[in-house]
């Protein structure tokens, strides 16, 4: 019976938990007009500061795992899978496995390392030293102001960092395993374009938008959650970047589910 109620209060959690960041997207899609000039010059503001610390700083980082694995993948797939017959199938397989699943899925990972993990703790700080409230006291939209331009930073920097991965992993990686392929780079690319589908393109875009979204929401919501005490800002921090991979690897598998089976 304890088991029952404990299965049950996990599943009603994990609903109103579902049920919270959903009302935080909602309400941060319908703050997205904004009218007056001064309004829309400081969202705008906020938006390419995010861009920024989110976008433009972390390309060394995607540089680097994209190169490596862009690297491994292309040695592994153009000098093993002629062994066994399956040269037909090196642009499938870089397809699937760069493009499809771990340009989204890598990329993520660092944002969520670098810019998931600093959404709650800079609005967890603003919340103990009432910056927050201060805010309200003036009239001023949280949700406009402070949630909508992270989730907006956000998506545009997770797409930007997408294309650029599959550019560099694909590239980059053939460049470096030029010292172990004799493959000629027009060959390699010919075969990689005509294995590519709109639909490849479309799903993966599609990951880019979701799982920027996510974590953007999933930060602010922890952020936000901080009350008074300033021990809950690292709990905070730890729950979104936990919470912000699982629920990215399910909305991956759900994607790819519908998009490819």
């Amino acid at each position: 019976m304890r088991l029952v109620e404990w299965v049950g209060g996990k599943i009603l959690a994990a609903l109103n938990y579902i049920a919270a960041l959903y009302s935080l997207i909602h309400r941060s899609i319908a703050s997205l007009p904004v009218k007056k000039k001064h309004d829309r010059e400081v969202a705008i503001n906020v938006i390419l500061k995010q861009i920024i610390f989110t976008g433009i700083d972390a390309i060394p980082v995607i540089s680097s795992i994209a190169l490596m694995v862009g690297a491994i993948i292309i040695i592994q797939s153009v000098t093993q899978l002629p062994k066994v017959g399956g040269d037909e199938f090196i642009g499938k397989i870089l397809v699937l496995v760069v493009i499809r699943e771990l340009g989204p899925i890598l990329t993520t990972f660092v944002i969520i390392g670098r810019s998931g993990s600093a959404i709650p703790t800079e609005l967890g700080y603003m919340k103990i030293r009432s910056e927050l409230e201060a805010l309200e006291v003036m009239g001023i939209d949280l949700i406009r102001y402070i949630v909508m331009p992270r989730i907006v930073g956000f998506v545009a920097s997770t797409l930007a960092l997408l294309i650029y991965f599959d550019v560099v992993a694909i590239v980059g990686g053939f460049i470096i395993s030029k010292m172990s392929i004799t493959t000629h780079f027009t060959d390699f690319l010919y075969i990689l374009i005509k294995s590519m589908t709109f639909t490849d393109i479309l799903i993966s875009t599609l990951k880019g938008i979701i799982f920027g979204m996510t974590v953007a929401v999933v930060g602010c919501y922890h952020g936000l959650s901080v009350h008074r005490s300033v021990t809950e800002v690292p709990q905070q921090t730890t729950r979104a970047i936990i919470n912000s991979i699982i629920i990215c690897f399910i909305l991956n598998s759900l994607i790819t589910i519908i998009g490819y089976i």
